[in-house]
């Protein structure tokens, strides 16, 4: 069995600020709360991290020593990374928000997203042992969506909130969510 534990990095200035991320550093006060988690995380045998800063430092927070993965990175938000959301054209974020395969910002679409964290997921599926996987919102909403089979345009009927964790288990052949 392979048992599956998503931490959501913590919060940056663009969460506060309701902006598409740039690549920054964690709050102080996140930084803070990820290391009152350290102690309550069981022992893993392969930990990974998105390579973006703020996953970086959440897994050091944790104090954790991740293999930095390229899979986990935060969607690719194109032109929209360091824009507010009132920045973007109403238009545009409604269509991809809408269609799961547009991608009006030039970057990653929710599908796209959801068949990369897929394919990384099918690489653990039979390994065994504990993964910690530190990462992104968006990126624990596709790996819900990959384990419940669920339509790329059930994304946004999900929210994580940072430094939430996400557990799933694998009996080798597919993945379930563990509550």
């Amino acid at each position: 069995m392979t048992r599956l534990t998503w931490i959501c990095s913590g919060a940056t200035e663009a969460n506060r600020q309701a902006r598409f991320p740039l690549d920054e550093s964690l709050e102080e006060k996140a930084t803070v709360e990820a290391r009152t988690l350290a102690p309550g995380l069981r022992r893993a045998d392969r930990v990974f991290a998105s390579p973006a800063l703020r996953a970086r430092q959440t897994a050091e927070a944790l104090g954790l020593d991740p293999v930095v993965t390229p899979e986990l990175s935060d969607c690719d938000y194109g032109r929209w990374a360091g824009r507010s959301i009132a920045e973007i054209e109403a238009n545009e974020l409604a269509a991809w928000m809408s269609d799961p395969q547009a991608t009006p910002h030039g970057g990653e679409s929710i599908a796209t997203l959801c068949a990369r964290v897929e394919a990384w997921m099918d690489g653990q599926l039979t390994l065994g042992g504990h993964v910690l996987a530190i990462s992104h919102a968006p990126v624990l909403r596709a790996a819900i969506l990959v384990t419940l089979r669920a339509p790329s345009a059930s994304f946004w009927r999900v929210d994580a909130e940072p430094l939430s964790t996400l557990q799933m288990t694998s009996n080798g052949t597919r993945w379930s969510l563990r509550i």
